[in-house]
């Protein structure tokens, strides 16, 4: 085993934020080390975006946030903004475009994000250290002691940047709500967020037959409303609709889903009923959409099979307000397995929002997604780990003992 190493700095994980951290430190003029228990770096960023990586927001705004405090993102946010990171990009010479609602895509590959991040953190001597497993953690009143399987390190900072619990698969575990509490911090309670939801058995294999087909929907509750597409999957609803409400959704509760936003289906389907009389109820709901929903859809609301001159203005009312206030009690969410961030985490008030530092520990800050703030869809996450991890980097740089 190698003997201790020392370093200004120790970042544990080398994802989004903890490699954007380490080189900004690193320019700064700090001895930067990155540990991190996966083969890969940035393994998050190369699936993102089905492989191209939505890397920002141009309307990145701290209203698109969520946390307990939903002011700590302000700072960060203002002084590390979109427009900074695209920068970035532009530098590297990463071609990329907008996709829809502002989100920014690499043309080509999320590889070109995770190598410009490397290539940055080569360039100012932050080192990355890869399949290293960290064993203990603890400070012993100067700096930090980290061991490793592959050996010591000490750094009199220490920062905390190894995500939440989202998607297993590639490597998420509470590591890092672990190493907070630790240290005395409060985690506020975590759960699966961006995350498609899961139907009852019954509901989920009644629309299972419907698995790819996509509606532009209105999807809301009383905290948030989102106006994007929603996908039927075999196992319930996803798409960026469902995704984004499922952050403002809890456990046993029904939301609305507007199923023809901006139309007034009541004014429609009497206007049908004077042009076509004769044409059926499930028919004329193929004015509005593919003839497998609009039939599934009347046999679950149990509409009668009748022409549109038999349909009183009663059940056209009924039939209007089910196509704009369809009622969905989910049965759950799909869980962490597939869920893209982690809502909830290091408790905020207890963290400084100019520089990320622990108001608890001096030297220890926390950056990214293992912090009580979350995203939505949409490049809001990355966003925040670019920006918190440029706050952190700033601080880093001051009072260092050498």
């Amino acid at each position: 085993m190698s003997q201790c190493q020392q370093y200004d700095v120790v970042i544990i994980g080398a994802g989004a934020a903890g490699l954007h951290c380490a080189w900004q430190a690193a320019a700064r003029g700090l001895q930067v080390l990155v540990i991190d228990h996966a083969k890969q770096a940035g393994k998050k960023i190369l699936i993102s975006g089905g492989g191209r990586c939505n890397f920002t927001n141009m309307y990145a705004s701290p209203e698109n946030y969520l946390s307990a405090n939903p002011h700590f993102c302000k700072s960060a946010l203002s002084r590390y903004t979109q427009w900074d990171f695209i920068a970035l990009v532009e530098k590297h010479g990463i071609a990329y475009h907008e996709k829809t609602l502002g989100q920014l895509f690499c043309d080509n590959s999320a590889k070109d994000i995770v190598r410009m991040l490397l290539d940055e953190c080569d360039q100012y001597g932050a080192k990355v250290k890869l399949r290293t497993e960290i064993q203990d953690v603890s400070h012993d009143g100067e700096v930090f002691n980290i061991n490793t399987e592959h050996g010591a390190f000490v750094a009199p900072k220490l920062v905390v940047a190894c995500g939440g619990l989202s998607m297993p698969k590639l490597g998420a575990t509470p590591f890092g709500y672990q190493l907070a509490e630790q240290f005395g911090h409060r985690i506020l309670p975590v759960r699966a967020g961006l995350v498609p939801f899961t139907l009852h058995d019954e509901t989920k294999q009644a629309f299972g037959e419907l698995s790819g087909l996509s509606l532009d929907v209105v999807a809301s509750n009383e905290r948030a409303s989102f106006k994007e597409a929603m996908l039927f999957t075999h196992r319930g609803l996803s798409g960026p609709s469902m995704l984004q409400l499922s952050s403002y959704w809890h456990p046993g509760e029904t939301f609305s889903v507007d199923l023809l936003p901006g139309h007034d289906a009541m004014q429609e389907l009497q206007q049908l009923r004077q042009q076509k009389p004769k044409q059926s109820l499930h028919t004329a709901l193929q004015s509005w959409f593919p003839k497998r929903f609009a039939q599934l859809f009347a046999d679950q609301q149990q509409w009668p099979e009748r022409k549109l001159a038999d349909c009183s203005n009663a059940l056209l009312a009924e039939v209007a307000q089910q196509l704009h206030h369809w009622q969905v009690k989910p049965n759950g969410t799909e869980g962490y397995r597939t869920a893209e961030v982690t809502l909830g985490g290091v408790d905020t008030d207890e963290l400084s929002s100019k520089t990320m530092q622990s108001k608890l520990q001096p030297g220890l800050f926390f950056i990214g997604e293992v912090v009580d703030v979350t995203g939505w869809l949409g490049g809001y996450n990355f966003q925040w780990a670019w920006a918190s991890a440029h706050a952190c980097a700033e601080s880093l740089a001051l009072n260092v003992v050498k």
